[in-house]
């Protein structure tokens, strides 16, 4: 333990956003250090029964869906909360060892890390647990809506309310805060990586076609769309022929990506107005006049601001940097931790 104090005085505090699609870690004055895939390949020796780690993070992600038989990609956080423990202690270690610049000793953080909403005291015990195994001397939780609306530069301490919708990888959730404290959240299993599984599914389905996440994940962002537009975008990709095995080329377009996403964009349209049914009078109209605010890497979906601000008819505003701010706001809280001490802010208490 005293060893662990010593190798703290070497080591930084970090807020990480451990997300199912990418992890984040943010340096107090430093800034958003670490935006690496939450990607994890093994190689497995059928010989010996062993199982080695080959990469860990981007260069992970660059042999998805390209690895030989032996070699599988996985990642080990699903739906926001760990679904391989060992793995994903594995991928916290080499992150945190990444972001320390000292080879000397090996580092031991304060972390703070940001978890669903919806994630149950098991699911928060596991992910204080894998930081702890990972290195870390402290261990601090924080909800994502929460964090999401420190960085996103919400008054979170005035007693008003303030809405946030964070669209992750695995969830999306929705939260109205006053006060530093959450009064309303909800969540939802409804991510970027669904969009990813619609695409796939509505491209074998009309196309007869099978093509890999990478590809779904380039269509996504190149002509997905959250409402349909006057401007149809297309794009050509090679998948997979059902009939015959066959690679071959074909085209989408932008309104046939909408058409797939639908029943998604319909969960996170009522996700946003049950919240907004479940909020107080008062703290409604505060939101009627301060609007929404939409952060996490689906924020970033073409026109999913205006399709909430149609279904909700209050205004909708995307934050600046929406991708990082789980992880600025965490490191917002850690560096005024001196000044007003954890207790200022709604963290997650774990039995």
């Amino acid at each position: 333990m005293l060893f662990k104090r010593i190798r703290g005085f070497f080591s930084n505090d970090l807020s990480i956003d451990l997300g199912t699609a990418n992890t984040l870690i943010y340096i107090p004055g430093q800034g958003i250090v670490l935006n690496e895939p939450s990607i994890v390949a093994i190689k497995e020796d059928i010989k010996r029964g062993t199982q080695k780690i080959t990469a860990i993070g981007a260069g992970a992600k660059r042999v998805v869906g390209r690895t030989p038989g032996n070699i599988t990609t996985i990642r080990p956080l699903k739906d926001g909360v760990i679904a391989n423990f060992a793995i994903t202690e594995s991928m916290l270690r080499f992150f945190i060892q990444k972001v320390h610049k000292s080879k000397m000793l090996r580092p031991s953080p304060r972390i703070l890390i940001c978890v669903p909403c919806g994630s149950t005291p098991v699911e928060r015990r596991a992910i204080r647990e894998s930081a702890t195994l990972a290195g870390a001397r402290e261990v601090f939780l924080i909800e994502e809506a929460m964090s999401a609306a420190i960085g996103a530069g919400l008054p979170v301490d005035d007693a008003c309310g303030s809405m946030v919708l964070d669209i992750g990888g695995g969830t999306s959730e929705v939260a109205v805060i006053s006060i530093n404290g959450i009064v309303y959240s909800s969540s939802i299993r409804i991510g970027g990586d669904r969009f990813d599984e619609a695409i796939i599914r509505y491209v074998r389905s009309h196309h007869g076609k099978h093509i890999g996440k990478p590809t779904a994940e380039k269509i996504k962002m190149e002509i997905g769309t959250a409402h349909p537009g006057s401007e149809v975008k297309e794009i050509e990709v090679i998948g997979r022929d059902l009939a015959d095995g066959a690679p071959l080329r074909f085209t989408l377009n932008s309104n046939e990506i909408h058409q797939a996403w639908r029943e998604l964009l319909s969960g996170i349209v009522s996700l946003v107005k049950e919240a907004l049914e479940q909020t107080p009078p008062e703290l409604g109209a505060d939101v009627a006049t301060r609007g929404i605010y939409l952060t996490g890497g689906g924020a970033l979906l073409k026109d999913i601001d205006r399709l909430i601000a149609e279904e909700t008819g209050l205004p909708v505003f995307i934050a600046d940097n929406p991708q990082t701010c789980v992880a600025r706001g965490g490191g917002r809280v850690l560096e005024m931790m001196g000044k007003k001490g954890f207790s200022a802010f709604s963290l997650c208490t774990v039995p």
